[in-house]
């Protein structure tokens, strides 16, 4: 490898360095300790003084070093891992190089020269992704150590290093932490013992930073049930970041099967970079705390002032710029924070350059002005540019005139707000959508009411007036402390679905997609799928008690919102507890604003809750558990196990509480979720636990504290409301209500944001980033317990080992996934799918598995007869394997009798396992390469056909036409099959008989008694050949008999002296002889075979798959290595 030239003193380096080879200009050295002579306590205190410095000699023993005869400076230009590597650069720099040297007159011409060359040729190979490294030099020499220690496949992406400690019990071991795009590994040498760590992504448990007596601040990795410490550190933070990252990335990429689109920093697992992963995680921060679009991205981030004309004071925090997007914050975030969408600006201002101060115009007659921002000039043109304001000096120097015409403009559109709608180009749905909020429709408020309840909403409804006119009204509005203030009390009817739009960012989803609700709607109208027949049984059961789910309106609106959402987003399509939410989003919203709140809430506010494994929610259910255990030690103390309020609280984080409280208390929670998040949620349910913890304490089994719970939220009123009985939810034991004392859910919240509102969002992300990858792994080991249940009925193998099979396939399974985005089991993964067809291997990853774990040598025709197996346990021919497949085949070839044994390779060389001749086979398996995991490269096309009768996987979830014939047809099958005789098996013909006889040898290739069964098979091929021949003597012309048997015989003779590969004139020479309409049934195989016990004691012979599952764990990534 070639070294960017640097100069290096060489004083003492001859005692750690033996010249090899040298000259006028260079000299090519070895490492002391390594190679010839290498080895004893040389090579041992050489080798930990190399590793603890992260010397480049540790991997790279072999140097270049360029010299000048008059000059004692050296400069390194390049380094070798072998004595070969080296030699090719020594013998390039005698033949490009040492000529041209002699025509220069300076030893500093000499010099330059040299350098220049070698900078070139780094520059050429550094084309590539190096230069988003910080460092590309330092970092290529970390890319050859890591990739000479730990021997991964190429295509692994290195992101980055650092050094440290790692703990091996209560011993460190200073050295390397790699962290590449699928791995986590380390490596230590001192005095002669070596320590290497491998640890995937997607096999990690825990990840978490720990402190202790003996480890001041550590990382955690916890994996296989093993503990892994590192310590010693020098940025912790930011190596956990990039940690959490990378295993984030993988749970992303392995378990849900994301492709990043549009992501062009993770698009590519080959490209990733740390600079990409870090730039990822502060956008992620960004979005979440200012509740912005997905689409958006962390720009730039700017330290300034704003002037705050509420407080009327500057306050200090940080601007922040993405594509649409001006955010500002204060420096805790908890002062005042605003967004600024760019389609609100009108104009940039620099009023005062002295002060380094811009001020932004938006429409509302409002203007935001920063001061002492570094760079506020780059600032203000990049913001002009976004929003497409001209910064010529005309548009300055009539900026007067122009804030004149925005503010008519303004004004006519506050008089004409329906010109709004069609100066942003949207469409008029209003024959297809509802455009009122339910509750206008069936509860409209009656203005001259003056009763107590509705002159206390007229009070909420004035103070909010008072804070629009202070902070602003709508996107642009200040959020300050008092707006929590004012959410806490209640929010009133009437501004309810405007602050939910707001609060949850769902105003700018709406505002940047005109009319796409309304072709959404047009185009999920009449599907039938999965999701629509889900939607429609449970459609009645949402909020049925309401009057306006008691009628068509309602539940035609409800049906629309979720049909089109299912239809959006197919990965989710549609989950129960959706239709709760929706219901209540509809009483308070336009069906449209109701739409995109239920987008921002599952595809933002509480991702993976509505998908078939409710990731989401178990994962703030441990966070949960988490909070109990700091908050509440009296609770823990009598209940340690804590997975009770895990089932009971699960309907809590699914609806919002929605399902557990009345409707009129659960809308003030609702208001709380959309302003607070997730937050507000935990610790509510910890003030509910908190309220009843002298009754749960006391309670004696799980039942009794579920009814104490119960009793509790059927108490919980909202002595505010305005809304009359009839729409108000009655309460299910109305007895037991008056019994107990009841509870304002007002106080509730004001008591749960004063004992629990001290922890911050922040940590709440951190903590669910934290529980996440446990909670997988949970699931991920429950999935891989039911499959080796259901399959263990059908094999022989033991549980252990179907678990080491289990986690062979898995990985194999991964090992697809790691380098490419277009891997089969990507492109082909369904989550709508049972859980034992969610791994699944195409022919490729099969082909690698299946040598890895097969119990005979098939030599010369292993990935041919690999094939044939493929196709065979391929049961639904769509070009993957399952792990109960895998597993069937497996068992018969280790565990099945000498029948089945033979039965199986006999069904090798029918349809649709063998489809062809040899050759044309092998023809096949020339192109398989070219493209990875191309299964059924001649027959998927056909397979895609939907007229061919196979049972495809089920559809995109939300999409697609369903045949629920099809699936009931095919379970009924599967039920009803019986198991297959030996009679029902079609008879063999001439070229299939041939490939098996040929299959026999190959089989029988490298055994001890090879000769042996050799000229059984030979003995028993001529055997049934004379038993047919006798059979049709009187039907068949002579010449075609024999032309018939010598082809036959021909072509075996020949496959006992040669390979089978190597027989391409025999089966030429048998295809030009006369076809023979001849062929052997099962039956007369066998019991030819029988007669031959050298065949039968082989086939009988035990042959254990302990041994196999050892070699493939170690084997299985170093196979994928070195292909």
């Amino acid at each position: 490898m070639w070294l960017k030239p640097e100069e290096i003193l060489l004083k003492n380096a001859f005692k750690l360095w033996v010249t090899e080879k040298d000259n006028d200009y260079f000299v090519l050295q070895r490492r002391r300790g390594y190679g010839e002579g290498g080895g004893g306590l040389t090579g041992l205190l050489v080798g930990t003084l190399d590793t603890v410095l992260d010397s480049t000699s540790k991997v790279a023993p072999y140097r270049i070093l360029h010299h000048t005869p008059d000059s004692q400076v050296y400069w390194s230009i390049a380094c070798g891992v072998s004595k070969e590597e080296i030699g090719q650069h020594w013998d390039w720099l005698q033949q490009n190089i040492m000529r041209t040297l002699s025509v220069f007159d300076s030893t500093e011409d000499v010099t330059s020269f040299v350098q220049g060359k070698i900078r070139g040729l780094i520059a050429e190979e550094g084309k590539s992704s190096l230069v988003l490294e910080d460092d590309p030099e330092k970092f290529r020499e970390a890319l050859l150590r890591f990739e000479k220690w730990f021997e991964l496949p190429p295509q692994e992406k290195l992101v980055t290093y650092y050094s440290c400690s790692y703990w091996r019990g209560k011993v460190p071991c200073q050295g390397w932490l790699y962290l590449s795009t699928n791995f986590l590994c380390f490596y230590s040498y001192f005095l002669g013992s070596e320590v290497k760590l491998i640890i995937s992504w997607d096999e990690i448990w825990r990840l978490e930073k720990t402190s202790n007596v003996i480890l001041t601040e550590s990382i955690h990795v916890l994996a296989h049930g093993d503990d892994h410490y590192f310590s010693m550190l020098l940025h912790l933070s930011e190596t956990f970041v990039i940690m959490e990252q990378l295993a984030s990335y993988s749970i992303k990429r392995l378990f849900d099967k994301e492709a990043f689109q549009g992501e062009l920093s993770l698009c590519d697992p080959l490209q990733i970079t740390k600079r990409g992963l870090e730039a990822h995680a502060k956008s992620e921060q960004f979005r979440s705390f200012f509740r912005l679009p997905k689409e958006e991205n962390l720009l730039e981030v700017h330290e300034s002032f704003l002037w705050v004309p509420f407080s009327h004071f500057n306050t200090l925090g940080k601007i922040c710029l993405s594509e649409n997007y001006i955010c500002f914050a204060s420096q805790d975030g908890s002062q005042c924070h605003i967004i600024i969408p760019m389609r609100e600006v009108i104009n940039v201002e620099k009023p005062d350059a002295t002060s380094r101060a811009l001020t932004v115009c938006v429409r509302g007659k409002r203007a935001l002005r920063f001061s002492e921002v570094r760079d506020f000039q780059r600032l203000a043109n990049t913001i002009r540019s976004r929003c497409g304001i001209s910064a010529s000096p005309q548009h300055s120097a009539s900026s007067e005139a122009i804030r004149g015409e925005c503010q008519s403009l303004i004004n006519h559109f506050e008089d004409n707000p329906e010109d709004v709608t069609l100066m942003v180009g949207q469409k008029d749905n209003s024959k297809a959508v509802s455009t009122e909020a339910l509750m206008t429709v069936f509860h409209p408020q009656d203005v001259e009411n003056l009763d107590p309840k509705m002159l206390k909403e007229k009070m909420k409804e004035q103070s909010w007036n008072i804070h629009f006119s202070e902070y602003g009204r709508g996107t642009s509005m200040f959020f300050t402390r008092k707006t929590r203030d004012l959410i806490v009390r209640g929010v009133p009817e009437s501004l309810r679905g405007e602050l939910w739009m707001l609060f949850s960012g769902a105003v700018n989803d709406m505002a940047t997609h005109p009319g796409y609700y309304g072709e959404l709607v047009e185009q999920s109208l009449g599907t039938s799928t999965l999701a629509t027949d889900e939607i429609e049984r449970d459609l009645h059961r949402s909020l049925p008690e309401h009057p306006a789910f008691q009628s068509d309106t309602g539940i035609s609106a409800l049906r629309r919102v979720l049909t089109a959402y299912a239809y959006r987003n197919p990965k989710i399509g549609y989950c129960q507890a959706m239709n709760i939410l929706t219901s209540v989003l509809l009483l308070y919203a336009k069906e449209e604003e109701a739409f995109w709140l239920l987008v921002a809430v599952c595809e933002r506010m509480l991702p993976d809750y509505f998908n078939r494994r409710i990731i989401g929610a178990l994962v703030d259910q441990a966070v949960f558990e988490d909070l109990i255990r700091e908050n509440l030690p009296q609770l823990v103390e009598h209940m340690t196990d804590l997975s009770f309020f895990s089932s009971v609280s699960l309907s809590w984080f699914l609806t919002l509480f929605i399902s557990v409280l009345p409707i009129e208390s659960a809308v003030n929670v609702v208001d709380c979720f959309f302003y607070d998040g997730i937050k507000a949620i935990l610790q509510l349910g910890l003030a509910v636990l908190d309220y009843n913890m002298e009754a749960l304490i006391t309670c004696s089994d799980d039942a009794e504290a579920v009814t104490i719970l119960s009793r509790f939220f059927d108490s919980v009123t909202n002595r505010d409301s305005p809304l009359p009985p009839t729409v108000q939810q009655a309460s299910s034991g109305s007895n037991d209500k008056a019994r107990h004392v009841s509870v304002d859910i007002s106080e509730l919240i004001r008591e749960a944001y004063e004992k629990y509102g001290h922890f911050r969002s922040e940590e709440v992300e951190s903590s669910r980033r934290r529980n996440k990858l446990h909670v997988i792994q949970t699931l991920e080991d429950t999935t891989k317990q039911n499959v080796i249940r259901v399959v263990s009925q059908e094999v022989q193998f033991s549980g252990p080992q179907l678990d080491e099979l289990y986690n062979l396939f898995k990985r194999q399974h991964f090992l697809s996934c790691y380098w490419t985005m277009e891997s089969p089991a990507l492109l082909h993964h369904d989550p709508s799918l049972a859980y034992l067809e969610q791994y699944q291997l195409g022919f490729q990853q099969f082909s690698e598995l299946f040598s890895l774990l097969e119990p005979w040598a098939f030599c010369p025709s292993r990935s041919t007869l690999s094939l044939w197996v493929f196709r065979l346990i391929d049961e639904n021919q769509d070009g993957l394997v399952n792990f109960k497949e895998f597993c069937s085949a497996l068992d018969i070839l280790y565990g099945g009798s000498f029948t089945n044994k033979l039965k199986f390779l006999f069904k090798l060389h029918l349809p649709p396992a063998f489809t062809g001749s040899p050759l044309k086979e092998q023809r096949v398996q020339q192109l398989l390469p070219e493209a990875e995991d191309s299964s059924h490269l001649i027959r998927l096309a056909a397979f895609d056909l939907p007229e061919d009768g196979v049972i495809r996987k089920s559809p995109e979830r939300g999409r697609g036409k369903v045949d629920l014939q099809a699936y009931l047809k095919q379970w009924q099958n599967e039920i009803l099959k019986k198991e297959e005789t030996i009679k029902d098996l079609p008879r063999i013909n001439q070229a299939q008989f041939i490939q098996f006889s040929k299959t026999l040898y190959n089989i029988f290739h490298g055994d001890p008694e090879e000769e042996s069964l050799y000229r059984a098979v030979a003995h028993v091929t001529s055997l049934l050949l004379r038993m047919e021949e006798v059979g049709r003597r009187l039907q068949e012309p002579s010449s075609l008999r024999a032309g018939s048997t010598a082809s036959v015989e021909a072509s075996l003779t020949e496959e006992e002296t040669s390979d089978a590969s190597s027989s391409p004139s025999s089966q030429d020479g048998a295809a030009r002889q006369p076809e023979a309409d001849w062929s052997f049934s099962f039956e007369q195989v066998l019991a030819s075979l029988l007669n031959e016990p050298v065949i039968v004691g082989f086939f009988e012979r035990p042959v254990h798959i302990q041994g196999k599952l050892g070699q493939a764990r170690v084997a299985q990534l170093r196979l994928k290595a070195n292909k």
